[in-house]
């Protein structure tokens, strides 16, 4: 069972997870699109925005792992962002 999580199966039939892709920092409340390049997170998906980050010297306050860029999220013609395989 997949908890916060879409699954999706490629054409070659390999199941692949999806990025949780969290609608607002953890720690400021902020709004962070799929497609925002400001957004950041660590192995365990806890995201946070770009001036949080800093303000945690990268570090997450959680699990004490690196924060990294969050991948960005294509987005399709008419502004929604795409899933995988589709």
């Amino acid at each position: 069972m997949l908890i916060g999580r879409e699954l999706f199966i490629r054409n070659s039939g390999e199941a692949i997870m999806a990025l949780e892709m969290r609608e607002r920092c953890e720690r400021c409340a902020w709004p962070l699109a799929p497609d925002d390049d400001t957004a950041y997170i660590c192995s365990f998906e806890c995201t946070f925005c770009a001036t949080c980050a800093n303000a945690l010297n990268g570090i997450c306050p959680n699990c004490g792992g690196e924060l990294v860029r969050r991948p960005r999220r294509p987005r399709k013609p008419g502004g929604v962002p795409s899933k995988p395989g589709a």
